[in-house]
């Protein structure tokens, strides 16, 4: 393969296992496409992602008290038997009521019989502007074009599933099992904005062509997301239409028993695709130029509440903008978050150098800050916070909140 490595991120390794391939590649018996609809002005934005052979499959969405026509209708069909996905951006049919339910079937209904399949095998994602309706003709004809112009990779099909994104995500990795075997494995994602906590206004879309049993998809599928789209924000906002799918069709021939060898080289080799995957939509996050890691150990009820509350910081965020190692932001949230009464004895870190120790700032010497500061320029920093307590360590990836994602957001649905 040609260009910049997939796994690009310091926080990711490329597993030794893990051969990557063309980007828009596909495991044997997977086919996509993308089409021109008319739901955007210009631009693809209608896709297809189809398995020619019965799949067993996962699906995880968001977790909110509002969410899409498509998510509700995906979550009434076969979801351990999926055989494709019809995705669609620029609408993402949520809060039309019974309309937009309508649409959502009558588009999964559509697909099915272009595909000749049962219309309960078919999953649905849409993303976009909340509460306008969907062109319900504009996305059939995309379904019914879409199903006609499948083909081997995955070009189109990515470039009709993104919104503000800045290009497609995606990778295709050949997986060297230790029984010998070698099977393919390939992720598509979109995300940008609204992004957080219980994953993002975001779309993943894996594929295997190893045989597994269903609960092994649920078990790697579940595990690798709450080490991926999880543990990401962009702004701290709960989508209405996050959707991972996960399908594994069993094209190669290679049996992957679970809990064996294989197995584990292969939820490896999964997690790191969705870490990576995760990881560009924070890189990605409307206008973002750069991305943090804080990780926070301590008492387990107060981590994830001390991570979570740095991450979704504007004056943290604004201060990573500026590589600005204003350390005082990150002690100011760590402090809202843990609340009247909790002792404040905080050690802090910054790029591995110490600036406060139990809840104290350190009295930093010239050269050590400078250092410092050149630091916080990269475009990937860490942070690091012990907290009291014990049994508790969490991460989150963040990234930096600049003009353009205000831009974006005061005019998009405009």
């Amino acid at each position: 393969m040609s260009g910049e490595s997939f796994f690009r991120s310091r926080w990711v390794d490329r597993p030794a296992h893990v051969t990557e391939v063309e980007p828009d590649a596909l495991p044997r018996g997977f086919r996509a496409a993308g089409v021109h609809a008319g739901i955007k002005p210009d631009g693809l934005d209608v896709g297809l992602l189809v398995s020619d052979r019965e799949t067993v499959s996962a699906v995880r969405f968001c977790d909110s008290a509002l969410v899409g026509a498509p998510v509700a209708v995906t979550s009434e069909a076969r979801t351990g038997s999926l055989r494709a996905v019809l995705a669609n951006s620029g609408n993402s049919n949520v809060a039309d009521g019974g309309r937009g339910l309508g649409t959502a079937r009558a588009s999964q209904t559509a697909t099915a019989e272009a595909l000749q399949l049962d219309a309960d095998l078919i999953a649905l994602a849409s993303t976009g502007v909340i509460g306008r309706e969907l062109p319900r003709e504009a996305l059939l004809s995309g379904a019914r074009g879409c199903a006609a112009a499948l083909g081997s990779d995955t070009t189109d099909f990515c470039q009709a599933i993104l919104t503000t994104d800045a290009g497609p995500k995606r990778a295709c990795l050949d997986v060297a099992l230790p029984s010998g075997n070698i099977v393919r494995l390939a992720g598509q994602a979109k995300g940008a904005g609204m992004i957080s906590p219980r994953f993002a206004t975001m779309f993943c879309f894996v594929e295997t062509d190893a045989e597994l049993a269903s609960e092994t998809v649920e078990l790697l599928t579940g595990v690798c997301i709450k080490r991926s789209f999880d543990r990401i924000s962009v702004d701290g906002q709960l989508s209405t239409s996050d959707t991972v799918i996960a399908f594994a069709n069993g094209a190669s021939g290679v049996r992957v028993e679970p809990e064996s060898p294989d197995e584990l080289a292969l939820g490896e080799a999964l997690d790191a695709l969705m870490r990576q995957l995760a990881l560009e939509i924070v890189a990605d996050g409307e206008g973002a130029t750069r991305v943090a890691r804080i990780a926070v150990e301590g008492a387990l009820e107060h981590v994830e509440l001390v991570a979570r509350a740095i991450a979704n910081s504007p004056l943290v965020k604004t201060a990573l903008l500026g590589a600005d190692p204003n350390f005082g932001r990150i002690l100011q949230s760590a402090g809202q978050a843990l609340g009247a009464g909790t002792p404040f004895v905080v050690d802090l870190a910054i790029e591995g150098i110490q600036v406060a120790s139990a809840g104290t700032v350190l009295d930093l010497d010239g050269e050590t800050w400078r250092t410092l500061e050149q630091a916080v320029e990269a475009s990937e920093v860490e942070i690091a916070l012990t907290l009291p307590g014990e049994g508790g360590e969490t991460e989150v990836f963040f990234s930096d909140l600049t003009h353009e994602y205000v831009t974006i957001n005061s005019e998009y649905s405009t």
